[in-house]
């Protein structure tokens, strides 16, 4: 039995008749990208291909990525921050129920930060992923690696935010989450939308 992706279609008349659009290509169109899922190799790629696509149609015009994602893998999530901050075009972040860990990083990066009213957005510091094993060296290069990697993304946090580091190191420590109206006190968010 073979399984096919769904991808939404839409429908819309044109001088050649009634034509079916792909609902991906009609979100760039309109200069819209999305982070649903996880964050890795994959969805960032897609997303910079997009990203670097919109630039080179216009340097100059906002780009919007609407999030919804429980966060994933660091080093992709680099990439994408990297990749946001290089581009010409301003980034606007909108949050969609959940932006969590690695895609709380990324919402923060936006230029501009919207939220949904029942939306929510979670940060802590990076995990462990797998198994620690290994000998004492190994163990403790993993371990210098990930207070590194704690120390770029707290610095980027307080870099968007405009929190001191020693807050955004006590916010990290623990899963802290943010409800919208909060995200904006806490210079997390810019504002809380009613309308997309």
């Amino acid at each position: 039995m073979s399984t096919f992706a769904y991808s939404p279609q839409i429908m819309q008349e044109t001088a050649l008749g009634l034509e079916r659009f792909d609902m991906r290509d009609e979100m760039l169109a309109c200069r819209e990208l999305k982070l649903c899922g996880p964050v890795d190799a994959e969805s960032v790629a897609d997303i910079i291909r997009g990203m670097r696509h919109l630039q080179r149609a216009d340097a100059d015009a906002p780009i919007t990525l609407f999030i919804n994602s429980p966060g994933g893998e660091v080093s992709s999530g680099l990439a994408l921050y990297d990749a946001m901050c290089a581009i010409s075009c301003p980034v606007r972040t909108v949050c969609l129920g959940l932006a969590a860990s690695m895609a709380a990083l990324l919402f923060i990066a936006g230029n501009q930060r919207d939220m949904l009213p029942h939306s929510r957005v979670m940060i802590h510091d990076p995990l462990i992923g797998g198994g620690v094993g290994g000998s004492a060296l190994s163990v403790k290069a993993r371990a210098d690696d990930l207070m590194r990697i704690r120390d770029i993304t707290a610095q980027v946090i307080a870099e968007h935010t405009g929190m001191p580091l020693e807050r955004v190191f006590e916010l990290t420590a623990r899963d802290t989450y943010f409800e919208a109206e909060e995200a904006v006190a806490a210079h997390l968010a810019d504002r809380v939308i009613h309308e997309l």
